[in-house]
């Protein structure tokens, strides 16, 4: 059997090349990039808007409103909004629009005060169940289902009557009621950050569980609960107004948010603004809150 071998024909100098050009991929560097804000998304930047505009109202009241929160004219009682009050006023004459503005005071340092007792706390436990482990974990979680269990509401209800009515016990009735999800949260974020490498040799080149634990452990499990914080914050706006519309919040005549919905619930028929404006006011933040806990959620690797 002859063997036929196939060699390649010399390459004659001078000779044009006759195989096919090579296509050329597009040069990245040279497509020019969007502008970064660009990408942003309109709902987003109107979340981080309305939130901007509340914690305004929360630091300084007086420079959006010259009229008084807490008194008014009889003869301006339940006017519709218009030019001299833009969202009318109440039963006493008060503007309805500086009751909203100031009842931020209230509303928005309630439920920061809730949300730090609940990231404080929630997070305490978590890391110390989560690094330790063992009895100390089983104990840990069984208390933290067993607040998950009870009733958001009802568990901070039971927390007021013994506190006591008020916009301060409200709020750590709410933050004790959030303890269990920052714990849980925590809790999981040092379990799944602890199995990674650099965790493994930061421990063995030696390095103490604080030290780890501030330098490798808490910045890498800082998007989990900015997320979490987001979120419970509008929870807390939320159970904060609910508490103020059954009575148990800041005590008249100081605004409220829940309380200012409970107060025009007896002229809902009459004057619709009443109650429409506050929970407008509450239900943006509420879902601007949650935008933001989802936008973070989004970038987490």
């Amino acid at each position: 059997m002859s063997h036929v071998t196939l060699t390649a024909a010399p390459e004659t100098p001078g000779a044009p090349d006759t195989a096919a050009p090579e296509t050329q991929a597009p040069d990245e560097a040279a497509v020019p990039r969007r502008p970064r804000i660009s990408r942003l998304q309109p709902g987003l930047v109107l979340s981080w808007l309305v939130l901007g505009l509340v914690a305004l109202w929360t630091i300084a009241p007086g420079f959006f409103t010259s009229h008084s929160a807490t008194s008014g004219t009889a003869r301006d009682k339940l006017l519709p909004p218009g030019d001299g009050h833009l969202l009318g006023t109440d039963e006493l004459g008060r503007d309805l629009y500086s009751r909203i503005v100031h009842g931020s005071i209230n509303s928005v340092t309630g439920a920061l005060v809730a949300v730090a007792v609940g990231l404080v706390v929630g997070t305490l436990l978590g890391l110390v169940a989560g690094s330790l482990g063992g009895v100390t974990d089983a104990v840990m979680m069984r208390i933290v289902d067993v607040l998950l269990s009870i009733p958001g509401l009802l568990l901070s209800l039971s927390i007021i009557i013994i506190l006591g009515f008020g916009t301060v016990n409200a709020a750590i009735a709410v933050g004790v009621g959030s303890v269990a999800s920052f714990a849980r949260l925590a809790r999981a974020e040092v379990l799944r950050v602890r199995r990674s490498d650099f965790v493994e040799a930061a421990f063995g080149s030696g390095g103490t569980f604080v030290a780890v634990l501030r330098r490798h452990i808490l910045p890498n499990s800082a998007g989990s609960v900015l997320a979490l914080l987001a979120l419970q914050f509008g929870a807390a706006i939320l159970a904060i107004s609910t508490l103020g519309f059954l009575g148990y919040g800041a005590p008249p005549p100081t605004p409220e948010w829940g309380l200012l919905i409970a107060e025009g619930r007896n002229y809902v028929a009459t004057s619709w603004w009443l109650t429409t404006y506050p929970g407008l006011v509450v239900v943006a933040v509420v879902l601007s809150a949650n935008r933001i806990s989802h936008s973070i959620r989004k970038v987490q690797p």
